[in-house]
């Protein structure tokens, strides 16, 4: 049972990180973020196969039907907003334009999602998350890190920031600025190549 928790854990952490990106992506009209949103639904349909895997066989072992239909049930339900995620970055990549409402709403929130890479002077650099205290600092949290063009998504306290790490974050627009000071270097997403 222990390994379809993790499982489910996980995707539902690419859940929420694809829909912050969705919204990333619209907001900032970023055909980068977009993309990236499209590859980790297709991780997300690889996981949500194997969690269902995972619990048909947890049913054989100890037949806890209950127990597994849930997380079934959990995984299709994250497999949708998976999904309606992917359908709000098509938006950006179809080069589709928003309607006013949805504009102004999203620019009117309080929260911003940022990124910067890690420049190597950085005051973070080698430190763990929970040695820096983002949240308590800027209000800020780490919701993904790719270094070496691998992501984690929803890193814990004990992960690194390291030289060159390309930080996705959710803050107070108001600490956004002194935020990507302490990181790094804000994206320049006009010119941003991956």
């Amino acid at each position: 049972m222990k390994e379809i928790e993790e499982k489910f854990l996980e995707l539902k952490e690419k859940a929420e990180l694809m829909l912050d990106l969705a919204y990333s992506s619209l907001l900032y009209d970023n055909r980068v973020i977009a993309r990236e949103v499209y590859k980790l639904e297709d991780d997300v349909d690889r996981e949500h196969e194997e969690l269902q895997r995972l619990a048909i066989e947890n049913v054989i072992d100890d037949r806890d039907v209950e127990k597994a239909l849930l997380y079934v049930r959990l995984g299709a339900a994250l497999e949708i907003i998976a999904d309606s995620a992917r359908e709000i970055a098509d938006v950006t990549l179809r080069d589709m334009d928003m309607h006013p409402v949805f504009q102004k709403s999203l620019r009117d929130s309080d929260t911003v999602i940022t990124s910067a890479i890690v420049r190597p002077d950085s005051p973070y650099v080698g430190k763990k998350l929970r040695e820096i205290d983002l949240p308590g600092e800027f209000g800020a949290w780490i919701i993904a890190i790719k270094r070496n063009g691998v992501w984690k998504y929803g890193p814990d306290g004990d992960d690194k920031i390291e030289s060159g790490d390309f930080i996705i974050a959710r803050c107070p627009k108001e600490t956004e600025d002194k935020l990507i000071e302490m990181l790094g270097k804000k994206i320049d997403w006009e010119t941003y190549e991956e």
